[in-house]
């Protein structure tokens, strides 16, 4: 009876394109049942891979408000220089500027959780980077430092001056104009939820290639060789424990940093230095910053933006111009 009535001249079909919508609906439903099955074993089986900060670097470490921050140093005397990075970057970043200006200043480089080796602890924000800062520079004995940041680093240096003018000599920004970027949304809030934001963040923090491939972006067009310790050193810090979770906190949020009516608050000695290349930053941005805090620009030729990886001494010699002045 059924084949009948469907044979019959005039019996209504099921349009063509609706059959196809609806084969399309089961494999896209298959594909993302196999899709999250794949992430949780990849998740089960990498499972394990964070540990201690300490395990992973060997100091040294200063523990100030309940929390153990990761540092390293450089020169016994003169004035004091406190280095920050910027996004992802470890101190190590500084591991050829900071014996140049070791020559001649008190020299530290701070890690800023959830980068380089500090404990992750508390929110990820400005205000949290800024108290860190303080204390770890007051616990050290550095009196009235000249604070350099560099990229996201450079909003924390500016934050500083604005909230303490009087307990910092002056500021460096490089490559970094200081200024809060908008957050991200969309397909990014969806990755942000399990097992999907877990299984990426493993894959791309694991990976050479994905580090190869942003490394010779923000290092220029003369950069340097990327060894295998370079890698390293960029990828290491991702395995201390609660890196993941940092990380998925503060993504939504963008880039923090301060509006750009705050730079013209600034009234401690300023100095902004950037990268010929930078490609990450623009030229144009560090322009306009200097111009807001009233500071000199001086751009670091053949550099790109990690300038102080590319052209350490151009850099060095820009920062300890800029502690003589201050």
């Amino acid at each position: 009876m059924t084949s009948e009535v469907r044979d019959q001249p005039g019996a209504r079909r099921r349009p063509w394109w609706r059959r196809w919508l609806r084969r399309l609906a089961i494999a896209v439903a298959a594909l993302a049942a196999l899709v999250t099955i794949a992430s949780l074993l990849y998740n089960w089986v990498t499972d394990g891979r964070e540990k201690p900060a300490a395990a992973l670097y060997g100091g040294p470490f200063v523990r100030v408000d309940a929390t153990t921050v990761a540092y390293r140093r450089w020169g016994e005397k003169g004035s004091p220089i406190v280095l920050l990075g910027g996004f992802a970057e470890p101190s190590w970043v500084w591991h050829e500027v900071g014996p140049l200006l070791g020559r001649n200043h008190r020299v530290v480089a701070i890690d800023l959780p959830p980068f380089g080796y500090t404990q992750r602890v508390g929110d990820p924000s400005l205000a949290r980077w800024m108290a860190l800062v303080e204390a770890v520079t007051h616990r050290l004995g550095l009196r009235r430092p000249l604070i350099v940041g560099h990229s996201l680093g450079a909003a924390v240096a500016t934050g500083i001056a604005l909230h303490n003018p009087a307990g910092v000599s002056g500021i460096v920004l490089l490559d970094g104009d200081a200024l809060r970027s908008a957050g991200g949304g969309g397909l990014l809030g969806a990755l942000l939820i399990d097992p999907y934001f877990t299984s990426a963040y493993r894959l791309l923090t694991g990976s050479d290639f994905v580090f190869r491939q942003v490394l010779e972006r923000a290092l220029g067009p003369d950069r340097p060789p990327i060894s295998a310790t370079m890698l390293r050193e960029f990828e290491r810090p991702f395995q201390v424990q609660g890196t993941e979770q940092q990380l998925r906190e503060m993504l939504p949020h963008g880039i923090l940093g301060l509006d750009p009516a705050d730079l013209s608050r600034v009234q401690v000695p300023a100095t902004v230095v950037w990268g010929q290349y930078d490609s990450v930053d623009s030229p144009s941005a560090g322009r306009r910053t200097a111009a807001a805090l009233h500071a000199p620009f001086e751009p670091i030729t053949g550099a790109g933006h990690l300038s102080m990886l590319v052209r350490p001494a151009a850099v060095s010699h820009a920062i300890d111009r800029a502690a003589a002045q201050s």
